[in-house]
C-alpha cells in the first residue's frame, strides 16, 4: 500500500485558466505547453488562496525558483480512496482477465475473465470503464488509477482503438468492448482517471503478480 498522502492544492498564476486546483492532472492541463507558465503546490487551501492573491513574485526568491516543479514525480501521491485496476494476459493475444481493488484496503471489488484471444490493453480499457460505471452507480466521485497510458487515452477518446481482429474465440471480448464504448458515449462522469506512477509508488495494487 502507498504511504498516507498529503493533500495538495495547486496554484496556477499564469496558465490557461489561473486558479486553485486539487489534482496535478487538472493543474497540468492549465500549464503544459503554456509559455511562461507559473504554478506551485501548497499544503493547505488557506496557503494556496493567499499565494494566488499575492502572486508568484512572492515565491521567486532566486533564479533557481521552486516554481514549476514536476510534482507528480515525488510530491504528489495517490489518494488512498479510489479504485486501482489492472489486467493480465498470457500472450498477445491470449487469455486475458482484469480486476479492480479498493485502494484503502486492497479488497478486490471486481474480477472478470479469463477471456480468450484478447490483449492486455483491452483488459485495461475494460477495467477502467468497469470501475467508472461502478463508481457512478454508487455515486462516488473517487479516482480510478491504471498503469496503462494507452488504455487511459482510449477511455478519454471513448474508443477502444485496438488492432485486434474479431474471431469466434474473442466474440465475448468484442461484446464487452462495444458495451464499454456505448457506456462512455452515453454517460458523463467526474471521476479522475489517473496514471499510476509505478516508479515512485511501486506496482499498482491491482497487479496480478505474474511478471
Amino acid at each position: 500500500m502507498p504511504k498516507k498522502p498529503k493533500m495538495k492544492y495547486y496554484v496556477v498564476w499564469n496558465g490557461r485558466k489561473p486558479g486553485i486546483y486539487t489534482s496535478w492532472e487538472e493543474c497540468e492541463k492549465q500549464v503544459k505547453g503554456y509559455k511562461n507558465a507559473k504554478y506551485k503546490a501548497f499544503e493547505s487551501y488557506q496557503l494556496a488562496k493567499k499565494a494566488l492573491e499575492q502572486g508568484p513574485q512572492t515565491f521567486e526568491t532566486s533564479k533557481k525558483s521552486t516554481l514549476n516543479k514536476q510534482f507528480y514525480l515525488k510530491d504528489f501521491e495517490p489518494e488512498l480512496r479510489g479504485i486501482a485496476v489492472d489486467a493480465a494476459c498470457s500472450g498477445n493475444p491470449g487469455p486475458m482477465e482484469y480486476r479492480g481493488v479498493w485502494l484503502e484496503n486492497g479488497q478486490e471489488v471486481f474480477h472478470q475473465g479469463p477471456f480468450m484471444d484478447a490483449t492486455n490493453n483491452i483488459g485495461e480499457f475494460l477495467a477502467i470503464v468497469h470501475a467508472l460505471a461502478l463508481l457512478k452507480q454508487k455515486n462516488l466521485n473517487l479516482p480510478v488509477y491504471s498503469d496503462s497510458q494507452i488504455a487511459i487515452n482510449w477511455v478519454k477518446n471513448k474508443k477502444c482503438n485496438t488492432s485486434l481482429k474479431p474471431t469466434e474465440k474473442n466474440k465475448k471480448v468484442f461484446e464487452l468492448i462495444h458495451r464499454a464504448e456505448k457506456w462512455l458515449q452515453e454517460n458523463s462522469y467526474q471521476n479522475p482517471v489517473l496514471k499510476w506512477n509505478t516508479r515512485e509508488w511501486g506496482e499498482i495494487p491491482a497487479d496480478f503478480g505474474r511478471k
